[in-house]
């Protein structure tokens, strides 16, 4: 996007600068759309599961923005003649149904003829002008919290190797559950950045948040929540590509404590897929946002964190 001379517009609140999630158009009447797009290619076997996840996952960025997501519209790249009607059935089925989930509508998209099959959504949502959230605006003195564990990455590449089966499972529920809750809650606090961990992975969206806001942050690793199991797969080697070109991608700007283990190191830097919300918020309310979050039913948020003072996005990992 740097190479692309873009047109500006007063109205554009939220563009390409930041790396945020979504882009946010302000309206007239005191609103403001909220619009993202997000596909892949199948992270789970079965087809209904791969529609869910990717709907969530696709969802997630606008509840990232602080918005209501109202409308999607598919985005589907199928081998109809080797695949099959049924199985590309099942997919749009399990994405319906997690935008019915989310209180949004399904009202149509786009199709095309490929060898490599791939679904997603974009999405349109509505937020309060006002009240949009963006990855910049964290604060010094901020705590930092996080809704869903990490390990998604770690485990899909244990369930090619039919591995940790107890762990796996336990990520594809993780994947196919929507952010609603969560961004219901936040709402009700003094939040002041907000992103979705994907597939940066966790140390690579916190730095987009630190580089927006102007300043550095220091993580707890041992305060960060995991998927069961992923970090017994992760002793074992079974770390996908991606959080290799992660920690390449990040280096001058993370620094780890001796002490952090290399298996968390590779958690931290692990791509995910429909992953959680990272917050920065005000310090004397973070832990009754965990406890509002944990009595919606979002069982692992955390602190896991602080944002220490102003930078330039550096991170350190105690």
């Amino acid at each position: 996007m740097r190479r692309l001379r873009l047109p500006s517009d007063p109205r554009l609140v939220v563009g390409p600068a930041t790396a945020d999630d979504a882009a946010v158009w302000r309206l007239d009447n005191g609103m403001a759309l909220v619009q993202t797009v997000d596909f892949f290619t199948p992270i789970v076997d079965d087809p209904y599961l791969f529609g869910q996840i990717a709907a969530a996952n696709s969802l997630s960025d606008i509840y990232a923005m602080g918005a209501k997501p109202l409308l999607a519209l598919n985005i589907v790249a199928f081998p109809l003649c080797s695949l099959g009607v049924d199985v590309l059935a099942a997919i749009l089925q399990g994405g319906a149904d997690k935008v019915a989930e989310a209180g949004a509508v399904v009202a149509g998209g786009h199709s095309v003829d490929d060898p490599e099959p791939k679904y997603g959504l974009a999405v349109t949502g509505m937020a309060a002008a006002d009240r949009v959230l963006a990855n910049a605006g964290a604060r010094p003195g901020d705590a930092l919290v996080l809704t869903k564990p990490l390990g998604t990455g770690i485990l899909a590449t244990a369930a090619r190797a039919e591995m940790f089966l107890a762990g796996v499972a336990a990520a594809e529920a993780s994947m196919a559950a929507l952010n609603r809750a969560a961004a219901e809650v936040m709402a009700g606090f003094s939040v002041h950045a907000c992103t979705d961990i994907t597939g940066f992975g966790f140390l690579g969206h916190a730095r987009e948040m630190a580089a927006a806001s102007g300043v550095s942050l220091e993580i707890q690793s041992q305060a960060v929540p995991l998927l069961p199991e992923a970090a017994e797969a992760a002793a074992m080697g079974l770390v996908p590509a991606g959080a290799y070109a992660n920690r390449e991608f990040l280096q001058g700007a993370v620094f780890f404590a001796p002490e952090v283990p290399e298996n968390l190191r590779d958690l931290l830097f692990d791509p995910q897929t429909s992953g959680g919300l990272l917050l920065a918020v005000d310090e004397t309310a973070a832990a009754d946002l965990v406890a509002a979050l944990r009595a919606a039913g979002v069982a692992a948020a955390a602190i896991v964190g602080r944002v220490s003072g102003q930078g330039k996005g550096e991170i350190s990992v105690r």
